[in-house]
């Protein structure tokens, strides 16, 4: 049997409704693999097919938010390969903290589901991301990639975080709770982070483990994930980690690529005008002219260097690898 393109399952001009695409995606999985509700905030699908298996963790409004596209990312992020996934979802802000979502994850564990694979890698961003890390405890052995995760949501561990006080009647402290603690089981584990946002440079440093690595993305404006899948880079890391030799060298380097991201580069530019750093601000809009005209930043060049003029200040020398032929 041909195996659906699951990036495309999905109509997106389809516009259907919640319950509406709950029903096709069930169509889909139960064909490929198998579809199973987890109490009632929780979804599991799994689609069969090759040795790798890649475990993701989204939310409903993840998913249906995106415009071009009307399939959970996992699914993108395995057509084109022989890999299996396996993705939960949250009908909403949960952290995956329910009791459902815990005996399924102790049933594939009684059934061998993880033992099938030669690899697995557990994947998530912020809530899901926890969870990433918080389930890859299942799969010993495993590669985690978790972008500004939270390490627990515990008021006692972590009351300097008002983001989700509403979470704080949830109990962090059962099973699958602290993620610093379940993701001891990983190969290795990866977070990656905004440091310039306090609350994530704070629960990444709560992942002090000799399996993990802190990966510091300054001026990402809480959007890692949607940077990287905007910048085509969160396949290609995947597809590292399937290979057993993810490194944090790796990361650095694909993640180059986001000097060239005009909305990172935006971002870094806001930071650098608040509060007002005139040098540096010249520098970056001298590199970003050199490869392209942006009206908003020849402005922005123009400003600061007059105000370097002012202050008797001068920039270096374009580098003699940079400067024109």
């Amino acid at each position: 049997m041909t195996s659906v393109n699951l990036t495309t399952a999905i109509d997106p001009a389809a516009k259907l409704g919640d319950e509406e695409w709950f029903d096709a995606l069930w169509d889909i999985a139960e064909d490929e693999g198998f579809f199973e509700p987890l109490g009632p905030d929780h979804t599991a699908t799994f689609i069969e097919r090759g040795p790798v298996l890649l475990v993701t963790f989204e939310t409903l409004e993840s998913i249906r938010e995106r415009t071009n596209t009307d399939v959970p990312l996992g699914w993108q992020m395995v057509e084109g390969t022989d890999w299996s996934h396996l993705c939960v979802i949250s009908h909403g802000e949960t952290w995956f903290r329910h009791r459902a979502v815990y005996e399924f994850f102790d049933k594939m564990v009684d059934d061998g589901l993880f033992d099938c694979y030669d690899r697995v890698i557990f994947y998530g961003a912020e809530s899901c991301g926890y969870a990433a890390c918080a389930y890859s405890v299942v799969a010993p052995g495993a590669c985690v990639l978790a972008l500004s995760p939270q390490a627990t949501l515990d008021a006692r561990e972590t009351e300097w975080d008002e983001r989700f006080v509403h979470m704080r009647r949830t109990s962090f402290s059962d099973r699958y709770g602290y993620a610093p603690d379940m993701i001891e089981a990983a190969d290795r584990a990866f977070i990656l982070y905004d440091p310039l946002i306090e609350e994530e440079a704070m629960h990444a440093a709560l992942f002090h483990r000799t399996n993990v690595t802190r990966i510091r993305l300054p001026h990402m404006s809480g959007q890692i994930e949607n940077f990287l899948r905007r910048m085509n880079l969160l396949k290609p890391l995947l597809e590292i980690a399937a290979k057993r030799d993810l490194r944090a060298g790796d990361l650095y380097a694909a993640l180059r690529e986001r000097h060239s991201y005009l909305p990172y580069l935006r971002a870094l530019l806001q930071d650098l005008e608040e509060p007002y750093r005139p040098f540096l601000a010249a520098l970056l809009c001298r590199a970003v002219l050199r490869r392209q005209n942006i009206p908003r930043f020849q402005r922005e060049y123009m400003r600061a260097s007059e105000t370097l003029k002012r202050r008797h200040m001068k920039l270096p020398p374009v580098p003699h690898r940079l400067a024109p032929a």
